[in-house]
């Protein structure tokens, strides 16, 4: 059954990440343009991020900071809104979180899904899929997502051991009417959500 359900979830994917291609292709290109605008360099943000089994894979985001941002400051922590590495367009996509769109292409790629636990950078909070415990690795069982169980539970404020076994909870229960519960959950969460810290 699971198996099944899992064909469905892939098929589902594609499709409504084919269509929003279609209906926000506008929008991605108007983005596009005022991110270029706003600061220089590119539009879009790649990184190395943990995918399915622990495979590595390119997450791709619109650059909401500085070129280089990492290397600056607080490297991967953002302690809040006002960190001067974040753009002026940058700091609307991170509050309304438009800056995750670009992950419709990880999707179509067959990189990631809809809904999963979020893909973790290649060195933090372990280095390596390897240096995470056997239980740890149960998260990694299924395609990352976009958003998940962890997300709309605890938003950021939850420790990365804890949204591990959110994540793991997650993949054990998982089943397509629990999707749809996490996608609705996260539409709400965006609509009503003043600010958090992203990953």
């Amino acid at each position: 059954m699971k198996r099944f359900e899992l064909l469905i979830k892939g098929c589902c994917d594609f499709i409504v990440c084919l269509v929003l291609c279609i209906i926000l292709f506008p929008l991605l290109i108007g983005i596009s343009a005022a991110i270029c605008l706003d600061s220089k360099g590119g539009p879009l943000f790649f990184q190395e991020r943990l995918g399915k089994k622990g495979r590595t894979f390119k997450i791709i985001k619109f650059r909401t900071m500085v070129c280089n941002a990492e290397k600056i400051g607080d490297g991967l922590i953002v302690k809040d809104e006002t960190d001067v590495r974040i753009t002026k367009v940058g700091r609307f996509l991170r509050k309304t979180s438009l800056d995750e769109l670009p992950q419709i292409f990880n999707i179509l790629k067959g990189d990631m899904s809809l809904v999963g636990p979020r893909p973790p950078v290649t060195y933090h909070p372990y280095n390596g899929y390897s240096s995470y415990s056997e239980f740890a690795k149960q998260r990694f069982e299924m395609k990352p997502g976009i958003t998940g169980l962890a997300q709309v539970r605890e938003r950021n404020s939850a420790s990365w051991d804890d949204r591990i076994i959110i994540d793991v909870e997650y993949v054990n229960k998982f089943s397509i009417f629990l999707d749809i519960q996490i996608l609705m959950k996260t539409v709400f969460s965006m609509r009503y959500k003043e600010e958090y810290t992203k990953e």
